[in-house]
């Protein structure tokens, strides 16, 4: 059936593509393999793809990562197949980036690149969502959400799944209602992340870390997460220069609307003053390169000195 490439960080439209893919085979019997490219190699993914089955009639082959597939010989093997394959299988290749290997731009493939939603967007999407589960709730309920989860749709969809089982139903939902409770059934993500940083809590950041790469969330999606978390800092300190730190339009305007990340981002810029929230953010871009080059093999050990690194920055 051939080959498909999703790229990009909106998780959520991501995975929607790929269960569209799935809907296809939905009456026919169908082996399922999942790997990851800097675990799995490319010959091993192509002999999956090209062994014939005993039970199943089809083969699904998703490969996550496949950003880490760049060896000339492996992004040719599985070009090959894209291009010789005669079979009902699919290859699903699937990326946080934007771009594979230059090598995959000859392949026979469908690619689509799906991008974060914007601000309206996501705003939409929380109305709609909580229309259809008989909610009613406010421009501060929606920010406060967007602060709190990171910025995709399947976090979103995820998260406030989560939340309807905990709303008051009986009255209007307020922020607090939503910061009770999203704190209570938070996971690993970036933000959580950053707080600890901002605390300057090196072995919880590092434990942090540590979670969320191994349940294989990809470091280039933590480090845009820490990025816009670092210039959302840096924009604190821009209000606060003019006396508008405690102007609550203009926090607002920067995404800091409800009051526990207000206190969050004001204890980080004790930390941090502007010119070391402005070196953390030439850091995180600084690492977020060297994870994108052949030096990504030693991932873990690059984002652990990333983040001593930014932690050290803040101390004065």
């Amino acid at each position: 059936m051939g080959a498909y490439i999703f790229l990009g960080p909106e998780q959520g439209k991501k995975q929607d593509a790929v269960n569209n893919v799935k809907s296809q085979f939905k009456n026919n019997q169908t082996e399922e393999f999942t790997f990851y490219a800097d675990e799995t190699s490319a010959a091993a993914i192509v002999d999956t793809l090209q062994n014939q089955g005993l039970f199943a009639d089809s083969r699904i082959v998703i490969v996550k990562n496949a950003e880490a597939i760049k060896k000339k010989d492996d992004v040719g093997q599985i070009v090959s197949w894209t291009a010789n394959s005669k079979t009902s299988d699919i290859l699903i290749l699937l990326s946080d980036e934007i771009k594979l290997d230059a090598g995959f731009d000859k392949a026979k493939a469908n690619k689509q690149i799906f991008y974060e939603m914007s601000e309206n967007e996501k705003t939409s999407w929380l109305r709609d969502f909580f229309r259809r589960e008989k909610f009613s709730i406010d421009d501060d309920c929606i920010y406060t959400i967007l602060e709190m989860v990171e910025n995709n749709t399947d976090a979103l969809r995820r998260e406030c799944s989560h939340l309807v089982y905990f709303l008051p139903k009986d009255r209007p939902i307020t922020s607090e209602d939503i910061e009770k409770w999203l704190s209570h059934s938070r996971e690993e993500s970036a933000f959580t992340l950053f707080s600890r940083i901002a605390a300057g809590d090196l072995s919880r950041a590092l434990e942090s870390l540590s979670v969320m790469l191994a349940a294989k969330e990809s470091a280039s999606g933590i480090m845009a997460g820490l990025a816009y978390c670092f210039r959302r800092l840096c924009d604190y300190h821009t209000l606060a220069e003019t006396g508008n730190e405690n102007n609550s339009l203009e926090l607002k305007k920067i995404g800091l609307s409800s009051l526990k990340t207000r206190s969050e981002y004001t204890a980080a810029a004790r930390r941090y003053n502007a010119e070391a929230a402005e070196a953390c953010l030439a850091l995180t871009a600084e690492y977020d390169m060297l994870l994108r080059s052949p030096a990504a093999v030693m991932e873990k050990i690059l984002m652990d000195r990333y983040i001593l690194a930014v932690i050290n920055t803040g101390l004065r």
